[in-house]
């Protein structure tokens, strides 16, 4: 993804309010089901993880990505901004 198209999804992201949260009992099959279903809908959702360590916030985002075949676009705090285009509008 270029720099100018994370800069936009991010513009867009700022408004959006968190669809997926993940609670302290982590990415569990019934989170990553539902941030399937929220980026099969909208591309671009914005997920709320738990107040753990940064470091762990960080891991957590990068899990979300990979089993859900997105993209981070923005981490900030508890938030993490994740991105996938559909199949039948790329």
């Amino acid at each position: 993804m270029s720099g100018k198209h994370k800069n936009e999804l991010r513009g867009r992201a700022h408004a959006l309010r968190p669809v997926v949260t993940v609670g302290s009992g982590g990415a569990g099959p019934g989170v990553l089901a539902e941030l399937d279903a929220a980026l099969q809908a909208h591309q671009l959702v914005k997920v709320k993880l738990p107040s753990s360590d940064r470091y762990e916030r960080a891991a957590l985002a990068d899990h979300l990505c990979i089993a859900s075949g997105a993209e981070l676009v923005q981490a900030m705090g508890r938030m993490a901004v994740l991105y996938r285009a559909r199949q039948d509008h790329p």
